[in-house]
This record gives structure tokens, sequence and C-alpha cells, in this order.
């Protein structure tokens, strides 16, 4: 696979040297997964079963206090091997382009992933989770409870993903 620009997909930058500076976030700690690359990595954590490995630095260990009374966890990430340049873009399910907002594509100007991930297990500032979808060696960001009552919305959607060119690869890429 090639991160070649597909068509009708629209660059923020046209030079690489153009794409602004990373902002002064404080990375709380790595992920580590099975996965080298992004192409190797589930298209969604949540369809997942591999066990990974999020290391929380030294700094924060405090932070984890509590944490494990919860059994799913949000994690945020960033993306630090995405491209950051496209804004409107061309999914591989679709042939149609959408923009980068109404996507969950990590290329976007500011690479912030989100997943939710169920907690398997602490060992002081290790711990083991299911529902991933980065690469190893991913910064962490933070590391929230998922609360279902409020976390949940059974009712939303995102219309065009029904409309979508590919549906055939519904299973994957959902």
């Amino acid at each position: 696979m090639s991160d070649a620009p597909r068509p009708g997909e629209i660059a923020l930058h046209k030079d690489p040297a153009e794409q602004p500076p990373d902002c002064g976030l404080v990375f709380i700690g790595r992920i580590e997964t099975p996965w080298e690359d992004r192409h190797a990595c589930p298209r969604r954590g949540a369809g997942s079963d591999t066990i990974c490995t999020v290391q929380v630095d030294e700094q924060f260990a405090e932070g984890l206090k509590s944490l494990e009374s919860c059994s799913h966890l949000i994690l945020l990430y960033w993306m630090h091997e995405a491209r950051r340049d496209l804004i409107v873009q061309a999914p591989a399910f679709d042939s149609v382009t959408h923009g980068c907002f109404a996507l969950r594509s990590p290329v976007r100007p500011n690479p912030i992933a989100l997943s939710v991930v169920e907690l398997v297990a602490i060992e002081g500032r290790t711990l083991s989770v299911r529902g991933l979808d980065c690469i190893n060696g991913t910064p962490l960001i933070d590391i929230k409870p998922y609360f279902a009552a409020n976390d949940c919305v059974p009712e939303a959607s995102v219309g065009w993903h029904k409309d979508r060119t590919h549906p055939e690869r519904r299973s994957k890429d959902l």
C-alpha cells in the first residue's frame, strides 16, 4: 500500500515543510502493540481480541489510582507516523471523497486517536487492554474512564457511511 494521494484527495499543504509544528502536549506514556506499521493494524480496534500494553510514565503513576475499578477506558493517543496534510480524503472503502473531520482516518491536521478499550489487568504502571488499533510505540496522551451512561449514544449516525460505494467491505471497515 502507498501513501500517495487517491483520486479526489486534497492536501492541506503542497510542501511538507509547510506542515505546522506539534503543539505542547505532554505524552504520559507509550502503547505497545504487535503492529509495526499502520497497514498491519486492525481497521477498528473494537474488533480485535489482541491484548496490548499501555506503559504509563513514572511521573504519572499516581494518576492510575482507582483505575482498577474500571472495566473500560477511553485512551487518547497521538498517531505520530500519520500524514497530516490531507483535508479531503478518499477512503479505501468508498469512491466518494469526504472531509477529514467526517472520517476516523488518522490522516488529519492533528492525528489524535480515541479508542474505547477493555481493561484486562493493571500491574504497577502497566495496563493490559483489549481493543486498540495503533502501531507499536504510539505516544499516549490521556486515559479516561468510560461511562456507558455518558459516553454511549445508540441513536448516533453517520449518514454518508450507509451510502458508501463498497458496502461489501462493511465487516472489516466499521
